[in-house]
């Protein structure tokens, strides 16, 4: 899974970060809203062309619940974690005209207790469940040994995602005319889910079940944004990711 990891994902992104790139150049500064959107977009593609190749899998236990296994290769996962953190960074520093958005915050126990509350929310039920069904159908065990690579990917990949969805666009929403903090959060969130619908409908067939999950995973992360920052919504969306996708 290594050379998949290293070999057949990067040819298999290549045309489309191309096309995407040469969109943000084209694009330049006259528009910062829709060079967030072409950010985006190019990681909805980067995070959607993992399920073909076999670096994540995604299904459906009884009851209707998802469930969610990453790569068992900790190569891998250490890999698209530590990749995650770099374009993050690049991202929130690097054009001048969208460094402002990024609110960061900070982690303190008022900002720890939200983000953790907010993953409880969801977690709570979704794993009292699951738990009910045998792990053999809701995606298999998974060793602990594996546990730490799967927690540098959970938060270090989804810190990106945090970065675009709750940094830029969350925060360009934010400056909107008629925006207020509930149209905000509100909008953050079900555009997040909007982000998964080729993921539910065409690079699966799992349909409402993604959508329901991260449109709620993304009305709690944009809350906690919206009162904490991005460190803190990043603390919310990687707890649920490691221990959705860890089996426990």
């Amino acid at each position: 899974m290594t050379s998949t990891f290293l070999v057949d994902y990067p040819l298999r992104l290549g045309p489309g970060l191309i096309v995407l790139g040469a969109g943000l150049v084209l694009v330049g500064r006259s528009s910062p809203l829709l060079r967030i959107v072409l950010l985006v977009w190019g990681f909805v593609l980067v995070r959607d062309a993992m399920t073909p190749l076999g670096l994540w899998s995604i299904g459906l236990a009884p009851h209707g619940l998802l469930w969610l296994r990453l790569s068992p290769d900790p190569v891998v996962l250490l890999g698209m974690g530590t990749l995650g953190v770099v374009a993050s960074l690049v991202v929130a520093h690097g054009p001048q005209d969208l460094r402002g958005t990024v609110v960061w915050g900070r982690i303190g126990p008022r900002s720890l207790l939200a983000a953790l509350g907010a993953a409880a929310v969801l977690l709570v039920p979704l794993t009292t469940v699951l738990r009910t069904v045998p792990v053999e159908q809701r995606g298999g065990a998974v060793a602990i040994g594996l546990l730490p690579a799967l927690a540098v990917l959970a938060f270090g990949g989804n810190l990106l995602e945090e970065v675009l969805f709750r940094g830029l666009l969350q925060g360009r929403l934010a400056e909107l005319p008629g925006f207020g903090p509930a149209r905000t959060v509100a909008a953050s969130g079900l555009l997040f889910a909007a982000g998964h619908v080729f993921l539910a409908t065409t690079v699966t067939d799992l349909g409402w079940p993604i959508l329901a999950f991260t449109a709620a995973e993304g009305l709690l992360c944009a809350w906690v944004r919206h009162g904490h920052g991005v460190l803190a919504a990043t603390l919310t969306h990687g707890t649920v990711i490691l221990v959705f996708a860890s089996g426990l």
